[in-house]
C-alpha cells in the first residue's frame, strides 16, 4: 500500500537524479541582473548605472590657481616694456641742456615719462641691488635746473650769454665698498679777451649709508677744486652756487634722496624737495 501510494506521486519528485534532469526546464537566456536606476523620477529620462573600467572612474582635478604675489615680493618687469619706456624718458629729456632749457611743458613730459618707468620697474630695494649703484654716473636731467639758475630751486646766479660762467658736465662717483659718494661738477669760467677760459672741476666728497630700502643718506666731508688755467688772470668773480642737490647741504650733517628706478645703465632719483634727476652710466 505504501509502495502504491509512492508510485502515485508525480515523477518529478521520486525519480532518480540520473533520469530527472531531462524533466527540468532550462531557460534559453540567463536572466539579466537587475540594474539600479537613479536620477529623475521620469522613467523616460532615467539613466542606468553599470560598473565601468577603473580608468573611467578617476576624477581629473583642475590645477589650483596661481597664488598672488605677496606684498613683499617683487615682480619681474617686462624687459621690452622697460626698454621702450627708457627710450621715451631719454627722448623727453634730450635737448634740454640737463634741464636748464626746459619749459613748463618739458617738465611735465619728463615727469610723466619718469613715473611710467618707475611704475614699470617697481620698488627699488638697495639691500639686494646695491651693486648697481657702483660706478660713475652722468647727470643728463635735473628738474631743479629749470629755474635757469645754477642754484636750482634756490636763488643763484642766472645763466646767460653775458655771464662768463658755463655749467659743464655733472657726475656722481659712487663706491659701494668704501661708501664714497662724490658729486663732480665741471665749470668753465670765462675771461676777458684775449685770455682763454678757465676750466674748474669741483669735487664734493661725501660718505653714504642706506636708511631704507631705497633711501640714501649722504654725509658731507669736504670740497676740492681743480683748475686748468691761471685764475690770477681773471677779474674778481664770485663762483656760482652749485645746484642744491650737488652742493653741501645747509645742514652740514647730511642730505637724503630716494632712488626710484635703477638698472645697469640708468638711475632715477628724487630729492627731499622732489627734484627729479636722471643719470646714465658714464
Amino acid at each position: 500500500m505504501a509502495m502504491a501510494s509512492l508510485s502515485s506521486l508525480p515523477h518529478s519528485l521520486h525519480s532518480s537524479p540520473s533520469t530527472s534532469s531531462a524533466n527540468y526546464v532550462i531557460p534559453s537566456k540567463p536572466p539579466c541582473p537587475k540594474r539600479l536606476r537613479f536620477g529623475s523620477s521620469n522613467r523616460r529620462h532615467t539613466k542606468s548605472f553599470a560598473p565601468r573600467a577603473a580608468v573611467d572612474e578617476v576624477s581629473v582635478l583642475e590645477p589650483p590657481p596661481p597664488q598672488p604675489p605677496s606684498s613683499g615680493s617683487k615682480t619681474t618687469p617686462n624687459p621690452e616694456l622697460v626698454a621702450s619706456l627708457k627710450l621715451n624718458l631719454l627722448s623727453a629729456v634730450s635737448g634740454l641742456n640737463r634741464g636748464l632749457a626746459a619749459s613748463g611743458e618739458d617738465l611735465q613730459k619728463a615727469e610723466a615719462a619718469a613715473k611710467e618707468i618707475e611704475a614699470a620697474g617697481g620698488p627699488v630695494d638697495l639691500s639686494t641691488d646695491l651693486d648697481k649703484l657702483q660706478g660713475r654716473w652722468k647727470l643728463i636731467y635735473s628738474s631743479a635746473f629749470s629755474s635757469r639758475t645754477l642754484g636750482g630751486s634756490r636763488p643763484g646766479p642766472p645763466t646767460g650769454r653775458l655771464l662768463p660762467i658755463t655749467l659743464g658736465q655733472v657726475f656722481q662717483r659712487i663706491d659701494i665698498f668704501s661708501k664714497d659718494f662724490d658729486n663732480i661738477v665741471e665749470l668753465e669760467l670765462g675771461a676777458p679777451w684775449p685770455l682763454p677760459p678757465v676750466e674748474a672741476t669741483a669735487t664734493l666728497a661725501h660718505k653714504f649709508e642706506l636708511i631704507g630700502s631705497s633711501r640714501v643718506k649722504i654725509i658731507f666731508e669736504k670740497t676740492t677744486v681743480k683748475t686748468t688755467g691761471n685764475l690770477s688772470q681773471l677779474p674778481p668773480l664770485e663762483l656760482p652756487k652749485l645746484p642744491e642737490g650737488l652742493r653741501p647741504p645747509s645742514n652740514p650733517g647730511s642730505g637724503e634722496f630716494d632712488v626710484t628706478y635703477l638698472d645697469a645703465d640708468i638711475r632715477i632719483t628724487r630729492g627731499d624737495r622732489d627734484e627729479l634727476r636722471v643719470f646714465v652710466v658714464s
